[in-house]
């Protein structure tokens, strides 16, 4: 039972996926037809992440309300809801008002199943749903691709990912008392592991109780997870537009290509679920933040564009392992007893970098062009390399402060 009720978890973060990548494989063709401009798409995205980081912040007391199985079920509707809504809109306003109940949806969504399998499940499934984000996040362009090939174009493609929604919303709603079920199951599962546990935490995990924002590399530990969702939000929603505006790539290909981008992403996480077992996190995230920067430095190169499509999957294959070892470093590097309260301020603070990055990117080709869209990426991959690089920088000198003081 829990294991088929694992593969349903998969199944939502599938559905969760699926929007994310839709807007910018569309948009090329979305914004001549409702006589917009095309900056407006970071103001839809910047809604939709908004509504994201409201919906994941109150996710604990909408837990605590409806539990996570309803939770699922009502998000998953909101989202399938206004994606229908996305393939009748005729306005950019349309457009704008939709994107907050799909902001909603996701973020609730988001939250409330990344805390469920962080809270009854190991280590390496955390990539592994975050693999399954990527398989949604690579069939929506994928649709799209097809859709806008075809006299239904980008309104069909909406539609028909609406529809999937709709039936994971019907699966959800059959399988709402095995959430009950394996609550149950969890619970006495912990329960019988309490009983071998010390009830009192130490004095060294009571002194580590802090105020988060006091504890050393936090700052610049946020700022990497800022960083990172901005990079993957910029990345998957404006370079289908880079593709075909200033490489000359027509639509269809440009979002297979942006697909790929998506797919890269996925296969990296589902590989990186099994090299957990032998490598670290801190190494996963570093080749990885190489490997994006190596893909970048492909769209400088005076090469054909067929380079473009490998850049994509590189740097899909480099962002793979980074959000998921971000989040799972969290206990080892600044306690498990600040752990709980850090995951919701990571995650706020990795929304708010999709918030905001990819509309302020859109300002500026607004104002110049797309072109700028390489250097864009690969500055904030550097900055994010710098942070990340920082904060171990900083928990190594202090472990070895204490190794010095317990020497002595």
């Amino acid at each position: 039972m829990v294991t088929w009720f694992l593969i349903l978890i998969y199944l939502a973060f599938i559905s969760l996926g699926l929007p994310d990548s839709l807007l910018g494989a569309a948009w090329p063709v979305i914004w001549p037809e409702i006589d917009s401009s095309m900056g407006s798409a970071g103001l839809v995205a910047m809604v939709i992440a908004g509504g994201t980081i409201a919906s994941s912040l109150a996710s604990g007391k909408m837990i605590q309300w409806l539990g996570t199985g309803k939770l699922t079920l009502f998000s998953c509707l909101l989202t399938a809801t206004a994606l229908l809504g996305f393939s009748m809109a005729p306005s950019i306003v349309w457009l704008i008002g939709l994107a907050v109940p799909l902001g909603l949806g996701g973020g609730a969504v988001d939250a409330a199943l990344n805390h469920y399998v962080a809270d009854n499940y190991k280590a390496h499934h955390m990539s592994w749903l975050h693999c399954f984000w990527g398989v949604g996040a690579t069939a929506g362009p994928i649709i799209m691709a097809g859709f806008i090939a075809s006299p239904f174009s980008w309104r069909g493609g909406y539609t028909a990912v609406a529809i999937l929604q709709f039936v994971l919303v019907a699966i959800l709603f059959i399988t709402l008392p095995l959430w009950k079920r394996v609550a149950a199951i969890r619970d006495s599962m912990r329960a019988a592991e309490q009983k071998d546990e010390v009830s009192e935490p130490d004095e060294e995990s009571r002194a580590r109780q802090v105020n988060v924002f006091r504890l050393k590399g936090i700052k610049p530990n946020l700022l990497s997870f800022l960083l990172y969702c901005g990079a993957e939000a910029m990345v998957g929603l404006w370079g289908a537009s880079y593709l075909v505006e200033t490489r000359e790539v027509n639509p269809e290909t440009a979002a297979g290509w942006i697909a790929l981008y998506y797919g890269g992403i996925t296969v990296g996480r589902l590989i990186t679920g099994f090299i957990t077992f032998k490598v670290s996190n801190r190494l996963l995230i570093r080749f990885g933040q190489w490997i994006a920067m190596a893909g970048c430095i492909l769209f400088f190169l005076p090469l054909p564009d067929s380079f473009c499509m490998a850049g994509f999957v590189l740097i899909g294959l480099g962002f793979a392992p980074i959000y998921p070892g971000l989040l799972h470093e969290t206990p080892a590097r600044f306690g498990k007893e600040n752990s709980a309260k850090l995951m919701g301020y990571q995650m706020a603070v990795a929304y708010t970098g999709s918030t905001f990055i990819p509309p302020l990117f859109g300002l500026i080709v607004t104002l110049t062009s797309t072109a700028l869209f390489p250097s864009a990426v690969f500055i904030i991959l550097l900055l994010m390399l710098i942070s990340v690089e920082l904060v171990n920088r900083i928990l190594s000198a202090e472990r070895g402060d204490r190794t010095r003081v317990s020497g002595n």
